[in-house]
């Protein structure tokens, strides 16, 4: 499995997601109205980059008229800043190359924030592309097999059937990747083969992996985990080969 799910996985095991709800909130309303400024419009029907924010707002138990308010603002109801997806790009110690997403209204602000906290944990903020051309724009569709008696090898040939790229496995639970265009497509038709699919988000998947010694690993996992906590970042995404072993350690 890959970095981005055993980080993810970390951040559970820690009770993170449920100690920040209301910072998860707010990531989840500045992701719905960047949605529907970039993905044409305020229906979910008609704009599927909304359709899978406000579902994955509503799975994390947001209020609806929080959902609707952020709807809003995508609109340009209101007298609220307009937001920007803006992202900066670094190199981590032991070379780790990280991909910073962020949603903000206030550029220099943001920029202040990302370049400092990086600073401070030993890293090297980079100019525009200089680490991004090691990152594919890609669709990430989870699923879990859990509880199920499908087979997971079997599963595996049907997700690449249907137009899959490439599924990396860890037991009952895959990841799925595709081309970013197709993911609405990829998903329906798992969905149509009765395989349980968790979610559908958009990722920048890295072309190659790098692994640190154990020092710089635990450094750069630390380095994420104070980005993903500053309020204008969305995610961050890296090429760290994260062992298990670290993984354990971390936690």
């Amino acid at each position: 499995m890959s970095g981005h799910s055993k980080w993810h996985t970390i951040r559970r095991s820690k009770g993170v997601v449920d100690q920040r709800r209301g910072q998860l909130f707010t990531k989840l309303a500045k992701d719905i109205t960047l949605a529907v400024r970039e993905g044409g419009g305020g229906d979910p029907e008609m704009n599927f980059r909304l359709r899978l924010t406000v579902d994955k707002a509503k799975a994390n138990n947001m209020p609806n008229d929080s959902i609707q308010r952020s709807i809003d603002r995508g609109l340009g109801k209101g007298n609220e800043a307009t937001l920007e997806e803006v992202y900066y790009e670094s190199y981590a110690p032991g070379g780790v190359a990280l991909l910073v997403e962020t949603a903000t209204d206030n550029r220099n602000r943001t920029n202040s924030d990302v370049r400092a906290t990086i600073n401070k944990a030993g890293g090297n903020p980079g100019e525009p592309g200089s680490v991004s051309w090691m990152f594919e724009l890609k669709g990430l569709i989870t699923v879990d097999l859990a509880g199920t008696k499908l087979d997971p090898d079997e599963v595996q040939l049907t997700i690449i059937d249907v137009g899959a790229d490439d599924v990396e496995a860890d037991g009952t639970d895959l990841e799925v990747y595709c081309e970013w265009t197709r993911l609405n497509v990829v998903r329906q038709a798992l969905i149509d083969q009765k395989i349980p699919v968790t979610g559908a988000e958009k990722t920048m998947r890295p072309k190659t992996l790098v692994q640190p010694d154990e020092k710089d690993a635990l450094a750069v996992l630390r380095l994420i985990e104070k980005l993903e906590d500053l309020d204008d970042v969305q995610k961050v995404y890296s090429n760290l080969d994260l062992t298990d072993e670290v993984a354990a350690k971390f936690e």
